[in-house]
């Protein structure tokens, strides 16, 4: 199969949106931009064009899928929003819609059990990017995954979709680099006793400082090992490139083992490794002004650049966990763990 890409600029992204709208209205997968990461999208009420998302990625079938709509109006075609917690998620995506925040709300019949991995709950969010939102006006609501391999770095550019995919996908819509750089914020509400519960399953660039003043906010345990995963991003081993991941401690020193090649991620480049070794490759991710919103913007992009240089092992320097901080600190440590 030949993957052709067409990029979406100022005057045509809307033709370009309806070539996509034609595949996925005949069951084919697309590659559209968000503003988080770029997503493998399908009709997600289509059960057969769900199952080529899955064979795509090569992605388990116990590990569900985020759900995108156009608006507000459309949560009504997928899920149910209990009374108890209507007021609060009303609030939510009000602030927050469009944009990288995902709610977990009570899954409607309409959903195939494959799109939420056979729970009871369904993740829906509205894009920011006018595209993807488009194409859900128009097809109703897609299923979207991150367009790459399962378990592999998730693609902030066109260039890395191709990467996995090249061949596997009719069309890729490259709508630039993606602004947000990391995946959705995903919670789930429960009603509590003086205001609302908001669980956060999976960081991301909405923080926990943001969500406070809509009700008493906690971070999900993390699953066990051979638990059920509740939403996208939770599996042990996650966002992982070709070369062992190792986060450096602030106090550690760095001992090179013989044979191996090393690769260095700093957060400003001015970190004490930077002259510990001669490093096959490195990279800073905000360099000289340390700011988390561009170093989470570019976390990704980065890990891949440095992945190319084919070290055995990239290095990274820890990251403050506040704010977007504690989202790329997440993804770290899946793409560091061993775990399968």
């Amino acid at each position: 199969m030949e993957t052709r890409v067409e990029i979406a600029d100022f005057e045509d992204w809307r033709d370009l949106a309806g070539e996509a709208v034609d595949l996925l209205r005949a069951g084919e997968v697309v590659a559209l931009p968000t503003e988080t990461v770029y997503g493998l999208a399908a009709d997600a009420l289509n059960e057969e064009a769900v199952a080529k998302v899955f064979s795509v990625k090569g992605r388990p079938s116990f590990d569900p899928l985020i759900v995108h709509l156009h608006g507000w109006r459309d949560i009504k075609k997928v899920a149910e929003v209990p009374a108890e917690i209507e007021d609060a998620v009303r609030a939510l995506t009000q602030e927050f819609w469009p944009g990288p925040l995902t709610l977990v709300l009570p899954k409607k019949p309409e959903v195939p059990d494959s799109v939420t991995a056979g729970l009871p709950t369904v993740a829906v969010r509205v894009s920011a990017h006018e595209v993807m939102r488009e194409v859900a006006k128009q097809v109703g609501p897609i299923a979207a995954p991150s367009a790459n391999l399962f378990g592999r770095i998730s693609p902030t550019s066109v260039a890395a979709v191709l990467a996995e995919l090249d061949g596997k996908i009719p069309l890729v819509i490259d709508g630039g680099a993606c602004r947000e750089g990391l995946e959705s914020t995903i919670i789930k509400i429960e009603p509590g006793e003086k205001q609302p519960l908001i669980t956060i399953l999976r960081p991301g660039p909405i923080t926990r400082e943001e969500l406070r003043k809509f009700g008493t906010v906690k971070k999900a345990r993390p699953a066990k090992k051979g638990e059920t995963i509740e939403v996208p991003g939770q599996t042990a081993s996650h966002y992982a490139p070709n070369a062992q991941v190792v986060i450096l401690e602030k106090d550690q020193e760095f001992t090179p083992e013989e044979g191996k090649s090393y690769a260095l991620l700093s957060y400003r480049g001015d970190s004490k490794w930077e002259e510990a070794h001669e490093w096959i490759a490195q990279e800073a991710l905000s360099p000289g002004s340390g700011k988390l919103a561009e170093a989470g913007v570019r976390l990704f992009h980065l890990l891949r650049k440095l992945d190319d240089a084919k070290p055995d092992i990239i290095l990274v320097e820890p990251l403050t966990e506040t704010g977007v901080g504690v989202a790329m600190m997440d993804r770290l440590r899946r793409a560091a763990s061993k775990e399968a």
